[in-house]
């Protein structure tokens, strides 16, 4: 099996090496490189020609000279097709959205299993889900349920902005918000992965967007679910 090219960046030296060793131990992953910054990041991605670029980076928040947020901001200009993972201590909610906004496909907090790491890698990869610990997607639905004003229905002024989409298609918006894969979510709404294959699709044409990410800043800009 073909290794996955992942690239790690975080100020922790012992972290970083270890995280390394971790991951590509009896892994499908290989660490092209480990970066103690932004900075740094940016600077060793500048030598790497375009087929030795990792596929998924592993990003801190929380570091010296540029941050983790920072940093994925700028680096998605530059490197649209990279997967940035933010792998953080903190799940605060407005690091949460933050993350989200610069541009991050997942939010994983440091102490989740290495497996779990490894599977939210290959899912992010491979069927474009949202990795989040659990405590994170519970907290990112909070923040989409508390808010001023009311989230919109189908009676309210705000009809013409939802009503091209299902019943059903809202509701697996909403399990994709909360990081659910399309296996989780067929399980879950007790019909198959084709089928929620299916919705997604019609999501992502309704809502012109080309991927998960996306999808979910409309959801959270548009206070759609309550």
């Amino acid at each position: 099996m073909k290794k996955i090219p992942i690239a790690i960046v975080d100020d922790k030296r012992l972290l970083r090496n270890s995280l390394s060793e971790q991951l590509q131990y009896n892994q499908p992953i290989e660490v092209l490189f480990t970066a103690e910054n932004g900075i740094d990041f940016l600077k060793q991605m500048e030598k790497r020609s375009k087929n030795l670029q990792p596929l998924v980076v592993l990003m801190d928040i929380e570091m010296p000279e540029m941050d983790g947020l920072e940093t994925v901001l700028i680096s998605k200009e530059i490197y649209p097709d990279i997967q940035f993972l933010m792998l953080t201590a903190f799940s605060e909610d407005e690091k949460i959205f933050d993350a989200v906004k610069a541009g991050a496909s997942g939010y994983l907090l440091k102490d989740e299993k290495i497996s779990k790491i490894v599977s939210s890698i290959f899912e992010l990869l491979n069927e474009g889900t949202v990795p989040m610990s659990p405590i994170v997607a519970k907290k990112t639905l909070e923040m989409l349920r508390i808010s001023e004003k009311p989230a919109p229905t189908i009676s309210d002024k705000n009809q013409e902005t939802i009503d091209y989409l299902s019943s059903r298609e809202m509701e697996i918006l909403q399990e994709i918000v909360l990081g659910l894969n399309y296996k989780e979510i067929a399980e879950k709404l007790f019909i198959s992965p084709h089928t929620v294959r299916k919705h997604i699709a019609n999501i992502y044409d309704k809502l012109h967007v080309s991927n998960k990410t996306a999808a979910i800043k409309i959801a959270m800009k548009k206070k759609w679910f309550n």
